[in-house]
């Protein structure tokens, strides 16, 4: 499949049939995370694969329940595979404070964006165009009470210096063929008020 296949095939689905992702599938998909971006290659990224059947229940526990207050499907008690994306901000404070980083001053860069964050969204990216030249469709959930991400934090057991951006999940589509939600295509943007051309 090439790029252009893939990116037409990409889309948030969420309902999922109950089949188990081989571990071969999973390690491809989650081998993009050498390739991620990250700034200085700093390499805060941190994943953590959820299979185990009782792990993903207690996350459905969690970030769930809003679901199913406003009218969807069950759909991330479905998954089969939940992926913690995590990123640990020290990396990046740690490799920019070695000597071909620093200021001239000598300090550390004021980080305009922070990108630990800025990088996690692009390894969640990567990690749902895997997915998808595997045959699988993925969902996407961080809850926003500190809480509840506390919570998804310590069921994926990271480390108290890796913060929880979100959780990606994985699965055979139950309808592969059903088309976008109406609602959805009713509530895309023109695309030239997405993209301007300056010729």
């Amino acid at each position: 499949m090439d790029f252009a296949e893939v990116l037409r095939g990409r889309r948030m689905v969420r309902h999922y049939r109950t089949d188990p992702v081989p571990a071969e599938t999973l390690r491809r998909v989650v081998r993009v995370v050498r390739r991620a971006p990250s700034a200085g290659y700093s390499q805060g990224h941190r994943l953590v694969v959820i299979t185990d059947p009782a792990l993903r229940r207690r996350l459905a526990a969690v970030a769930e329940p809003w679901y199913r207050e406003h009218g969807y499907q069950p759909w991330i008690s479905q998954a089969p595979v939940h992926i913690a994306i995590g990123i640990r901000e020290a990396s990046y404070h740690e490799r920019y404070t070695e000597s071909d980083k620093l200021t001239s001053d000598g300090s550390e860069i004021p980080w305009p964006v922070p990108f630990w964050w800025f990088d996690a969204g692009a390894l969640f990216m990567l990690l749902q165009l895997a997915a998808i030249d595997e045959g699988l469709t993925c969902g996407f959930y961080s809850p926003a009470p500190p809480e509840q991400l506390h919570a998804l934090a310590e069921i994926a057991q990271f480390p108290d210096d890796v913060a929880l951006a979100g959780v990606l999940t994985l699965g055979y589509p139950a309808d592969p063929d059903a088309p976008p939600s109406r609602r959805l295509t009713e509530r895309r943007k023109p695309f030239d008020e997405l993209v301007t051309w300056r010729d």
